[in-house]
């Protein structure tokens, strides 16, 4: 069989049978005088094996181990490896659909898509035109890229629906022009610091994702007068987790 031909009786291309006998997965056949690669019934049984196998999701690497493995040992392990992967996939696949169908329900936040239990603590909170209480948002989207727990957003759920904690962002936002000497400041950063119940502290796993930078870039994100009140309710609230550690 010439190598047009082989391939028409696999089932794949020329130009993939070309690749394999690149790499070595596929034994080049011997040539006639003429330099055409001639292949026997042997090397179709084998360009047949590695189709099946790579539709079965194997990688090629994965392919030339199965096939110097002529006991089949290996291609078990593979399979198995293969299958628990794909198990994996078919979890993922299901979790996604699930968050897809929430989303078709409605209504859909403007912050979507996000875990189904911050879709849940966004619902609870009114709402409002601060521009605090939405950069405040936009900061537990990024969060939820972390993979936060449920219970941190649980907690959260008496601050969103507190009206107290939507007076301190109003306060909040009239910082925006301020200096960073404002007496406005360390007034409201504790009564920031104070709002924050245990129970939000307590949520935040102690082995959780460290990432270097980002409490600078978060400040970078305010107005100066802003930035210096969140500051130091995240240096009340760093205290106040020590504190607890030692305790």
């Amino acid at each position: 069989m010439r190598i047009g031909e082989i391939a028409a009786l696999v089932g794949v291309t020329s130009r993939t049978v070309r690749h394999y006998h690149h790499i070595g997965l596929l034994p080049e056949p011997v040539r006639r005088s003429n330099g055409y690669r001639v292949y026997s019934v042997r090397d179709a049984v084998v360009l047949a094996r590695i189709r099946r196998l790579t539709e079965l999701g194997l990688g090629l690497d994965e392919v030339r181990d199965v096939l110097a493995d002529t006991a089949g040992r290996e291609l078990m392990d593979v399979l198995a490896e293969l299958d628990a992967d794909l198990a994996r996939q078919e979890s993922g696949i299901r979790e996604r659909r699930r968050r897809l169908a929430r989303l078709l329900e409605g209504p859909v936040c403007a912050e979507e898509p996000v875990s189904p239990a911050l879709a849940e603590l966004l619902g609870t909170a009114p709402a409002t035109g601060s521009p605090m209480a939405a950069k405040d948002r936009e900061h537990l989207v990024l969060l939820d890229t972390t993979g936060v727990g449920r219970e941190i957003y649980a907690a959260l759920a008496p601050l969103a629906e507190d009206p107290a904690v939507h007076a301190l962002y109003e306060r909040l936002d009239a910082l925006a022009g301020a200096a960073v000497d404002d007496p406005r400041i360390s007034p409201l950063a504790a009564e920031l610091a104070s709002a924050v119940p245990d129970a939000v502290l307590a949520a935040i796993p102690s082995d959780g994702p460290v990432v270097t930078g980002l409490g600078a870039a978060l400040l970078d994100d305010y107005a100066p007068a802003q930035a210096e009140v969140v500051r130091r309710v995240m240096a009340a609230l760093a205290a106040r987790v020590a504190g607890r550690a030692v305790g």
